[in-house]
């Protein structure tokens, strides 16, 4: 019986086109109707070094990457041992190596068991034979289409969509490459059992989380960018340096992230909604700037996609460790609002809502993805992409008499004049202020002026209390996460749930101010509480403990460093256990 559900890796060299490979594929089934979920992994060298991409199919919704491997495609197994504990094959696993590497490996090395299927196949030499050297990537495409049933009409249009574009004759050799590998790969024993089984369904949205959130900008009315690349945000930048100047905007790339937070605060300040990306480096530089932006009240978003850390650390793998930087990360009472998006269409509407709050509490907005969510492809419904946005508090005719740029009102907000408006002019810095503006120093006053600030938090938190609920609403066992780890928590609640235990799950979107009251009834009659996150430190759990009267006997932490992305199997694992542990107390007592 065909499978529903086929999870491939690829692994080679970065000039082997490993990412290009996966992308073809993705975007294919995707125009199938199928879902699909795209991950990619490189090293951190500029040029060259290892990669790998991991491409899940499937007839059935997804919400992770998936666990163990059921086909490898391997070019090199020089590469491939940089992925140790990344790539990890099932034990029934496929494996197409390249006949030509040098490196030799054997079942017994990738742990494989005696129903897994090693094929050797000349990929270079069919590369170079089909009259298109180099394309040994398109080779393994064809191998693998004829292999498990993936939709071969549709892939030679991808191809030809991804490489005619160029010159006719480079999408021509890249179709011969494709045909050589599928005629390779229908002379190969047949594996009816292992092939993907699927009804052809209406074509489905491809996108990253990085073009996501470069959506939600758009769409948001973002008309300005500035920001200096860093990995493994860059595609922010790239994107909306095409788009925006096409939509009357402007895209900045300027010589370090200060000037990047200093032109947004301009722009802000000129009228205009305005937003930066970083990675954690970038955001320790951006630490000043974020401290005017709330001093002088100005709307601004800040993206950071995350990676490991700390210095340069991990640029290219995912980690969830600038949680604390993002929510304390200033000199003196500068509030802020962090939120964090879970999934590529998230990544879309918590822009969108970031710059909503921005806009309307006139507060910074740190957006908190990582390179997980970020450089992942994800098959999402394009009517889903709509949300409504609001505009920044304008002052009236009968406002400007008079006007106090900064006077306190009872929800902290203040009309905010652009330059020019007649009767609008005001002085604005960094320093503490009365409320036109003027520089002051009076204790006093930046007390009242403090509070002023800080009195947005209250109506924001009761506005956006938007967050995700997986499980039973009797549940006994409660996992608290963010972030990206969502996906892998949802399938381990479901998994949990079809064993008939009593799992449930709570994803808080805005993390700050802190949904206290959407946290503590999702708590109420849990017996066993599991925090899950991708920080050594534990930063979530120690976060969640400032508001959260959390039980030391009934907590449970997973934490560890990011490099890996978080498994299925070690959360089920620890569902498990924690399980089976309660039931042996549960013995005792009786």
């Amino acid at each position: 019986m065909p499978k529903r559900d086929l999870t491939i890796a690829m692994v080679g060299a970065g000039g082997d086109g490993i990412v290009t490979m996966g992308d073809v594929l993705a975007q294919a089934a995707a125009r199938e109707g199928l879902n699909v979920l795209k991950t990619e992994a490189y090293g951190p060298q500029i040029r060259g070094g290892e990669s790998s991409s991991v491409v899940r199919l499937s007839a059935d919704p997804i919400y992770e990457s998936g666990d163990a491997i059921d086909v490898v495609v391997v070019f090199s197994w020089a590469d491939f041992a940089r992925f140790k504990g990344e790539v990890m094959p099932a034990k029934n696993a496929v494996v197409l190596s390249d006949d030509a590497d040098p490196v030799a490996r054997t079942p017994e090395d990738l742990g494989l068991g005696p129903e897994a299927v090693w094929i050797k196949v000349p990929f270079a030499k069919l590369s170079t034979d089909s009259g298109a050297k180099g394309s040994k990537n398109l080779v393994g495409l064809g191998v693998l289409t004829a292999l498990f049933g993936l939709p071969a009409a549709t892939l030679r249009r991808a191809i030809v969509h991804r490489f005619g574009r160029k010159k006719a004759a480079v999408g021509e050799g890249a179709l011969k490459a494709f045909e050589a590998g599928h005629a390779l790969g229908q002379t190969l024993p047949p594996m009816p059992e292992r092939q993907l089984g699927y009804t052809p369904g209406p074509p489905k949205l491809l996108m990253s989380g990085n073009e996501a959130t470069a959506i939600g900008a758009l769409h948001a009315g973002c008309r300005y960018f500035a920001g200096y690349p860093i990995t493994p945000s860059t595609e922010i930048l790239q994107f909306l340096d095409e788009w925006l100047p096409k939509m009357g905007g402007a895209a900045v790339q300027t010589e370090d992230e200060l000037s990047a937070i200093g032109a947004v605060l301009g722009a802000s300040f000129a009228g205009q909604k305005a937003m930066t990306a970083t990675s954690g480096p970038g955001l320790a530089l951006m630490t000043e700037m974020l401290g005017l932006a709330s001093m002088a009240e100005l709307p601004c978003v800040i993206v950071d996609v995350q990676r490991g850390g700390p210095s340069t650390g991990l640029p290219t793998k995912s980690e969830q460790s600038d949680l604390s930087q993002a929510l304390f990360g200033t000199h003196g009472d500068a509030p802020r609002v962090v939120m964090a998006p879970s999934d590529v269409e998230g990544c879309f509407h918590t822009t969108v809502d970031a710059f909503n709050i921005a806009e309307e509490y006139q507060i910074p907005v740190i957006v908190l993805s990582d390179q997980l969510v970020g450089q992942r492809r994800e098959t999402l419904d394009p009517a889903s992409l709509v949300h409504a946005v609001r505009e920044r508090r304008l002052p009236t005719d009968e406002e400007l008499t008079n006007y106090s740029r900064y006077k306190e009102t009872p929800d902290g907000v203040s009309p905010m004049a652009r330059p020019g408006t007649p009767g609008g002019i005001y002085q604005t810095n960094g320093l503490e202020h009365d409320e036109s503006g003027r520089p002051a120093s009076l204790h006093v006053l930046h007390e009242r002026m403090n509070a002023k600030r800080y009195r947005k938090l209250r109506p924001i938190r009761d506005a956006y209390t938007f967050h995700r609920r997986y499980g039973p609403e009797d549940a006994e066992f409660g996992i608290l996460c963010w972030g990206s780890s969502k996906g892998v928590v949802r399938e381990a609640v479901r998994r949990a749930n079809a064993r008939g235990q009593k799992v449930a799950a709570f994803v808080p979107q805005v993390l700050y101010p802190f949904p206290k009251n959407e946290f503590e009834t999702f708590l109420k009659g849990l017996k066993r509480i599991l925090v899950v996150e991708l920080s050594y430190s534990a930063q979530f759990y120690k976060y969640l403990r400032t508001f959260l009267d959390l039980p030391h006997e009934r907590t449970h932490i997973f934490k560890r460093s990011g490099g890996k992305s978080l498994t299925l199997e070690e959360v089920d694992a620890e569902i498990t256990a924690l399980l089976a542990a309660e039931r042996a107390e549960e013995k005792v007592s009786a």
